[in-house]
């Protein structure tokens, strides 16, 4: 039952793509359909290879935008981790504090100061070392999205160089009289 219908529809096509292949053929000048069909065959070629570049270009294009997204999102978490991680390390001094209160040691006695300038340095530290992971994810994602953004223009560029390429390559073989003109007199 499809196969009948999808062999009227060929017909149909087929005898369609003749009819158009003859009315340009008379339009260009007395051009075979073989001629006529050859350069519709050449500029879908190009076509696809021009569409193709652009395809992969905005493909690229959308990656690089995701990366920006996600570092903006990278950025607030580290903010946010930083901020977890000194409120943790806070409440680790203040325990120690009331510990050594609760044992009777002077908060300004040497060794309580001694405990506290460490627990100042272990707080810095953490803290430090959360921001420098962000940061390390954020030079991460930058140079990948300029990666991407670097393909997205070398993709661009390959298919209208890809298409140019074709056709420069299909122009003797579509005009055969092309070859023999003399570009300089």
């Amino acid at each position: 039952m499809c196969i009948p219908a999808l062999a009227a529809i060929g017909a149909t096509i087929s005898q369609g793509a003749a009819a158009a292949a003859g009315a340009v053929g008379s339009a260009v000048g007395g051009a075979t359909i073989g001629q006529v069909l050859s350069i519709a065959g050449t500029a879908a070629s190009i076509g696809g290879t021009l569409y193709a570049g652009q395809q992969q270009a905005a493909a690229a294009r959308t990656q690089a935008e995701y990366l920006k997204q996600q570092s903006q999102t990278e950025r607030a978490l580290s903010v946010v981790e930083d901020e977890r991680t000194r409120a943790r390390m806070r409440a680790a001094i203040a325990q120690q504090r009331s510990e050594l209160a609760g044992r009777g040691v002077s908060l300004d006695s040497p060794t309580a100061v001694l405990l506290g300038r460490t627990a100042a340095r272990e707080l810095s530290f953490a803290s430090q070392s959360v921001r420098s992971g962000g940061q390390a994810r954020q030079i991460e994602l930058s140079s990948m999205r300029r990666g991407f953004l670097a393909r997205a223009g070398a993709a661009a560029l390959d298919g209208r160089l890809s298409a140019a390429g074709l056709a420069l390559e299909q122009a003797p073989k579509l005009w055969p009289g092309l070859a023999d003109k003399r570009v300089l007199t």
